[in-house]
């Protein structure tokens, strides 16, 4: 076990490994499944319905737990609650080598969601407690967020490559060796934590059940409307179970002695638009990565391979972006930089809903412009939050970034699914669409892409105004240019 602060980088190595495996998992996940999407409704005659929820079971049960673990891992060390995690993690993705239907692979990204809840909070926060100068802190967030970007970025490409050659489980499968990677780097190279550090405050229970079951009611309402119609109740029944148990989770955190969350903090105007900001790129980016995906392999009858190679602009943007966000946001400033590349997200959106069906060309474009608006925005966002906090509270912030990033991926990937069940009929998965069919795919495209657009549009919107409010006593004052790159951007 290290007990010496290291003096490098090199010195701390294993645990850098083992963190910077932590955050790859987390931005590799969704985005190697998506290329597989089509090959897994084939092979496991999956619904539209259950098709979406592969993915979004994943995000509902990670943004509805991140929270809560977050404030577990305060309390009884964020060492061994990521250690648990990432143990889950192994098996929960090894299992997937005996999934046989849609609905087991869906418990297996249950489960899998859990164990991501589980170590996604703590990862920054034990980078940070690694090192005692702030410039070495700045470097090795810097290097665990982009080695985690690279996989954001390269996870739909290789997936491609792989299913060319492999079955759709390794893509999942690939999880277990990093698992072990960041299990061995996290418990050599990180010291247990020392009681003194953690919190003794009593973890709000029932704010966190409270939470996790809107999340999840709010995202299951739209499928039930179209599995079941309006004219049933089941789905109004769902929606008013949302709506009530949100206003409970308002009315509890309000009232609690020691909240899951301090609404107050949230409210702030700096935090409150970059959650927003955050929000619209994690609706973007999950929701037209949906789309994309369904339209090459499935619409235009693109394989794999070719499907993945078809991504590689969103690739590039997202790997070589990254130099060039530094400079930008010198030159324009952070505020200015916040408003631009979030209409650069809402703009690649709406290319996509109108012009998609005209060729490749137009999906191109809609996909740069989303990865350079996305790549932006998430390092804005997260200085936004950060400034608007307290120095005692960034790691709730940190959370709560990336509880925004997952719960708007799950809505986007709600959102597109429900519209596609309701305007296309038959099974999606089934190749050799009728024309009618392929004409109702299209419609599909239009309209999800479009209510996107407007979804996203809003929420940018509602960050500007709120940034605009924000006083200047209210930032923990101005952080150094180099911080700028060190932000999470998942």
């Amino acid at each position: 076990m290290r007990t010496l602060t290291p003096l490098s980088l090199r010195e701390a190595w294993v645990a850098l490994a083992g963190l910077s495996a932590v955050f790859l998992f987390e931005m590799l996940d969704n985005s190697i499944l998506n290329v597989a999407l089509p090959t897994i409704g084939r092979e496991l005659h999956a619904s539209t319905t259950a098709l979406q929820w592969v993915t979004g079971a994943y995000a509902v049960v990670f943004g509805g737990l991140m929270l809560a673990f977050g404030a577990l891992a305060d309390r009884h060390g964020r060492r061994r609650i990521m250690l648990a995690g990432l143990a889950l993690l192994g098996l929960a993705s090894l299992a997937t080598a005996f999934v046989t239907t849609a609905e087991q692979l869906i418990a297996v990204r249950v489960a899998m969601g859990v164990a991501a809840a589980m170590t996604t909070p703590g990862s920054m926060a034990l980078a940070f407690r690694l090192f005692d100068e702030d410039g070495l802190r700045v470097r090795a967030t810097t290097l665990i967020t982009t080695v985690g970007l690279v996989g954001l970025a390269v996870g739909p490409t290789a997936g491609g490559f792989v299913l060319a050659v492999a079955p759709w489980q390794v893509l999942l499968l690939v999880n277990v060796p990093i698992a072990v990677l960041a299990f061995i780097g996290v418990r050599a190279g990180i010291a247990a934590d020392d009681p003194a550090d953690l919190h003794r405050d009593p973890v709000d229970g029932a704010g966190a059940a409270l939470g996790t079951a809107t999340i999840v009611l709010a995202l299951v309402a739209p499928t039930l409307f179209v599995d079941e119609g309006a004219g049933s109740w089941i789905p109004w029944a769902t929606s008013a179970a949302a709506a009530a148990t949100a206003a409970l989770f308002v009315l509890r955190e309000r009232t609690a002695p020691h909240p899951l969350l301090d609404l107050k903090l949230v409210a702030q105007p700096l935090v409150s638009s970059g959650l927003a900001f955050k929000a619209a790129a994690g609706l973007a980016t999950a929701g037209l990565g949906y789309l994309v995906t369904l339209q090459l392999q499935l619409d235009w009858g693109w394989p794999p391979a070719l499907a993945a190679a078809g991504l590689l602009p969103q690739v590039i943007v997202l790997v070589a972006g990254g130099a060039f966000i530094g400079p930008f946001v010198r030159r324009v400033g952070l505020d200015r930089a916040a408003w631009l590349s979030a209409a650069a997200v809402v703009a690649g959106l709406a290319v996509y809903g109108l012009l998609s069906r005209y060729g490749y060309v137009w999906v191109a474009i809609a996909l740069v412009l989303v990865a350079a608006g996305m790549r932006v925005v998430g390092v804005v966002a997260g200085v936004n939050v950060l400034r608007g906090l307290p120095k005692h509270r960034t790691t709730i912030g940190a959370a709560l970034v990336d509880t925004a990033t997952e719960v708007t991926s799950g809505a986007g990937i709600a959102i597109t699914g429900t519209i596609l069940a309701a305007l296309f009929t038959g099974a999606i998965a089934t190749p050799g669409w009728t024309a009618r069919q392929a004409g109702q795919f299209e419609e599909a495209v239009t309209v999800a892409g479009l209510t996107l657009t407007v979804v996203a549009a809003a929420l940018v919107a509602w960050g500007i105004s709120r940034a605009r409010r924000a006083p200047t006593t209210e930032t923990t004052g101005p952080r150094p240019t180099a911080d700028l790159n060190s932000v999470p951007a998942s």
